[in-house]
């Protein structure tokens, strides 16, 4: 494409990234309006876990989850983070009972997940779900489900995960966050941290006046 090509596709260029990011941001204000008595009773699950929290995915999804895992394990939540891909080819082996399962799936019908859900019965472990379909099979076999809701469903262009993803994402932040404050995880368990940016945080979040 030469420069004047590319100089008439800029005006669609700067519509279409506004689009997306407005889709975004209305999917996460959907989210929000939809958080309930589902999200109470996942932070309670998961704030019980005597092992540690699996957020597990494929595709997209995996590396939201695997961001899940991070935030879990940076605000005092032991977790970790699982592949669909990998899991039927020994990772697996890592779960324990005690442990609970975070899934992250668009569709809630991907083959990698299907396969592992027996499993994750077989050793009894809780499955929280982050779907957006609440007929599918993840959602029919989870303890707990939670939608983001329409319009993360519905991306601009349909190429690829976007409102979705930042969709289940949020909802991962907000389990996070949730969990600290059950367990009664304050400011100075994070100030370990470098430069005290979680206490900080902590502090944003639950409305508390900041620390020096």
């Amino acid at each position: 494409m030469n420069r004047i090509e590319f100089e008439h596709h800029r005006g669609r260029h700067i519509l279409l990234a506004r689009e997306v990011i407005l889709n975004e941001a209305r999917a996460l204000t959907e989210t929000a309006e939809g958080i309930g008595a589902d999200f109470a009773d996942a932070v309670e699950l998961m704030a019980a876990c005597k092992g540690q929290i699996v957020a597990c995915g494929v595709g997209k999804s995996a590396h939201v989850a695997a961001k899940i895992a991070s935030t879990l394990s940076s605000t005092g939540t032991p977790a970790a983070f699982l592949n669909a891909n990998e899991a039927v080819h020994g990772d697996l082996g890592g779960l324990r009972k005690g442990d609970v399962v975070l899934v992250v799936s668009h569709s809630g019908e991907n083959p990698e997940i299907l396969a592992v859900l027996p499993l994750f019965k077989q050793l009894e472990l809780p499955v929280v779900a982050i779907t957006d379909n609440p007929q599918s099979t993840l959602s029919l076999v989870s303890n707990v489900v939670l939608i983001p809701g329409p319009r993360s469903q519905a991306d601009p262009i349909g190429l690829a995960p976007t409102a979705s993803s930042v969709s289940a994402m949020a909802i991962g932040d907000s389990l996070a966050l949730a969990i600290a404050q059950h367990r009664g995880l304050t400011v100075k368990d994070f100030e370990h941290r470098p430069g005290g940016a979680l206490g900080k945080l902590m502090d944003s979040v639950y409305g508390r006046p900041p620390t020096a």
